[in-house]
């Protein structure tokens, strides 16, 4: 593990910022390899703001119970940064000597030019998923879409467009159409384009993209729908109605994100068999994507946190995504009152405000931590602070194990046991997963 992680501080120290968005670099990066983006297998292409790694989960799901391989590519990693390339042909995350190989490939290419982390090791995914047998490959942008380092891919089999909310905002800016217009990037000359539930400002700039491309569109409520009925998942779209179990991730907007997964395979032509459709339920079933909507039901801090404790663990870092958790917690707390808690970390560059602002009168007291694994969070001090102003009771404490504490001291003051949210960002969703002893596989 320690030659990885030195290998991966020489990678970042290939440019002097983080995120430099340019598509230059990674092509002379490309072609010096081979163009090893021209090898790899047909490709779902992956951009939005929230549910692409859980639209992603969905697509290689609905693949792997067809029997096909599939290669996935997400970030940013929870625990190790081997979770950020699956390999087909193991299902399983790339081994480290196999990385370091790929590592070293990319650097002896490169010769020591500028080269962002991110499209360092985007090289380097590229470079085992061409050197690595698979049928397909779901592809998850990094940021943004026109200028991120996944789009030197020409013809993907689908583009898939999850939805599209404010977020990073200092690289794509506080435009909602500026920004759609970066994640319509992914549109390709003729390759069929499948969108989930948009605003519509979003709405009409895909559209226009897709159509100034001569992209087949599918829109989500237009040319397909899903939604549950009788606690089932139904899709349906101009060839059909399915009838399926409802997907294993927890939350309402997951129907949203299978039913996008099934409309991309549709497009891809990979529903058409009556085996294609029987393996969906199937599918559906066996959906896993960590630290989104998590719950946990043992571990080391299932046993560090009151007894009969409701735990779950989800990164979701901006306003869209609160608005979906606080969605799914409050429909919990109809079904069975529990106090709610939430132990956020955060960075500094997400806004917090909007964030908290999702959670008045639901969350009884939130409590802020620092992010560990990272330089870039938000005092817990500061934090605080800002949920108090979003209307929220809220203390900071500078470890974990100090958060721990209050929930336990107030749990004694409650009738129920406690529920509750680690959240606020990826980062501290990997940090709770590790100290739980659960990490990714």
């Amino acid at each position: 593990m320690n030659k990885i992680k030195a290998a991966l501080d020489r990678l970042m120290k290939l440019h002097p910022d983080e995120i430099d968005l340019s598509l230059d670099r990674m092509h002379r990066v490309m072609k010096a390899l081979g163009s090893p983006e021209t090898r790899i297998p047909p490709v779902f292409h992956i951009a939005g703001t929230n549910g692409k790694g859980s639209t992603g989960a969905s697509v290689r799901a609905l693949l792997e119970a067809q029997g096909k391989t599939v290669h996935v590519y997400s970030s940013p990693h929870l625990v190790r940064f081997n979770e950020r390339i699956r390999l087909g042909g193991t299902g399983r995350f790339v081994e480290d000597d196999a990385l370091l190989e790929a590592i070293e490939q990319v650097e002896k290419a490169n010769g020591g030019q500028e080269l962002t982390f991110f499209e360092a090791t985007t090289a380097v995914a590229f470079y085992l998923f061409a050197n690595n047998p698979a049928d397909y490959l779901v592809l998850e942008v990094g940021l943004g879409g026109v200028l991120d380092a996944t789009n030197v891919v020409e013809k993907p089999l689908v583009s898939v467009i999850t939805p599209i909310s404010k977020d990073h905002e200092n690289f794509l800016g506080d435009s909602l159409e500026g920004i759609a217009l970066e994640k319509a990037g992914i549109i390709k000359p003729g390759c069929p384009v499948v969108v989930g539930p948009q605003a519509d400002a979003v709405w009409d700039v895909i559209e226009n993209k897709a159509g100034r491309e001569r992209a087949p569109i599918w829109f989500q409520g237009q040319e397909f729908s899903a939604w549950e009925e009788g606690g089932r998942l139904v899709y349906q779209d101009e060839f059909g109605l399915l009838d399926l179990s409802p997907p294993k991730l927890a939350g309402f907007h997951q129907l949203s994100n299978s039913g996008l997964a099934l409309a991309a395979l549709r497009a891809a032509g990979l529903l058409e068999s009556e085996e294609a459709r029987a393996a969906c339920d199937k599918a559906l079933r066996s959906i896993n994507w960590p630290a989104r909507m998590q719950p946990l039901y043992e571990g080391k801090l299932f046993d560090e946190l009151p007894e009969s404790s409701e735990i779950w663990v989800d990164g979701g870092h901006n306003p869209g995504a609160a608005k979906v958790i606080s969605s799914f917690l409050a429909d919990l707390t109809d079904k069975a009152s529990r106090p709610t808690y939430l132990v956020m970390g955060m960075m500094s560059t997400k806004d917090p405000e909007g964030f908290f602002e999702q959670f008045e009168g639901l969350a009884k007291h939130v409590i802020c931590v620092p992010l560990t694994t990272t330089s870039a969070g938000r005092s817990p001090i500061e934090l605080a602070e800002i949920a108090q102003t979003a209307g929220l009771s809220a203390s900071a404490h500078g470890t974990m194990d100090r958060a721990i504490a209050e929930i336990r001291r107030r749990a004694q003051d409650e009738d129920e046991a406690p529920r509750i949210l680690f959240g606020g960002s990826l980062y501290l969703a990997g940090e709770i997963l590790e100290r739980n002893g659960t990490p990714p596989e």
